[in-house]
């Protein structure tokens, strides 16, 4: 059994955050290639497997061993890390990226009610203020009344993903219990792998493309890379770190605090569209990274 460590957990969420934060704007790139979300989510997905095994075979060769009553929670895992994928590649190509993270990170309200209603779980009143706090300021970040490009299909997606994303935080919890994370992860990637072979077959991949090189767009126009750089970028640091990095703090921290310290990814895709697109950052954006920071901050001092 491992010994929580709080403080190693929440550090972990922050840099799975802002990989993920970064990611967001690669994954827009190649999104603006032409490249359709689930044939993006398929690659994301079986990338993410065959890397996530490799790393199983060679530290721990046993740790991929599963029963039959381990598969109702992998599958769940699984079907979670396909949808929570492709909805917000979904949502991101149709919205501005700020809105479709402000709806996606519903989620850990989502995950509270959840543990508070189903679990029976106590959750203690500061962790409801944090989640108010941090919500409060993604709005302000997002600046979300002045409506940017909504579309219906993409505000779906993006609800979507915040449903999505909350039952996967929820099945990682339990799995953790069980196996250790890297397996854990590579289970859930291979049905996550399995259920795009049928919705994007590989077969249907334009591999021909992976060769073109692409605008890197905003404060990088001037730099063409290959869409296959993108894309292993987007697979390694992306998906196999990251999400190995949110499964593993499952160890020593609740899925709710978890959820609330990944909020910080808005804050830091915020940033990231400063220095790569070009993007100012208002008086009013800056207020609201203040509340969101101080609501993790508030999230994390609630024993």
């Amino acid at each position: 059994m491992v010994q929580p460590r709080p403080g190693l957990g929440y550090a972990m969420v922050a840099a799975a955050a802002t990989l993920f934060a970064i990611n967001g704007t690669v994954s827009k790139v190649i999104l603006g290639s032409g490249i359709s979300s689930g044939q993006l989510t398929a690659v994301r997905c079986a990338g993410a497997f065959i890397g996530l095994t490799l790393i199983s075979v060679a530290t721990r060769p046993g740790s991929l061993r599963a029963h039959a009553g381990d598969l109702p929670l992998l599958i769940a895992l699984g079907i979670g890390l396909a949808v929570v994928q492709w909805s917000f590649f979904f949502a991101i190509h149709r919205l501005d990226i700020g809105i479709a993270l402000l709806i996606q990170y519903v989620a850990p309200i989502l995950v509270a009610l959840w543990a508070r209603f189903v679990f029976h779980e106590h959750v203690r009143r500061r962790i409801w203020a944090a989640l108010a706090l941090s919500l409060a300021g993604l709005t302000l970040i997002v600046e979300i009344w002045h409506g940017g490009r909504l579309s219906g299909p993409g505000l779906a997606a993006a609800v979507l993903a915040a449903i999505s994303y909350a039952m996967y935080v929820l099945v990682a919890e339990g799995g953790v219990r069980r196996r250790d994370p890297i397996s854990l992860s590579a289970w859930g990637f291979l049905f996550a792998t399995i259920f795009w072979s049928v919705f994007a077959p590989w077969w249907t991949f334009p591999g021909r493309r992976v060769d073109d090189h692409v605008l890197l767009l905003g404060n990088l126009a001037s730099t063409h890379v290959p869409l296959w750089l993108l894309m292993l970028w987007m697979v390694v640091l992306g998906a196999i770190v990251p999400f190995g990095l949110i499964v593993s703090a499952l160890r020593h921290i609740s899925a709710t605090r978890a959820g609330i310290t990944a909020m910080l990814e808005p804050v830091l895709a915020i940033v990231v569209a400063w220095a790569w697109l070009g993007e100012s950052l208002q008086p009013v954006q800056l207020s609201g990274a203040a509340l969101t920071l101080l609501g993790i901050g508030l999230a994390q001092t609630a024993r």
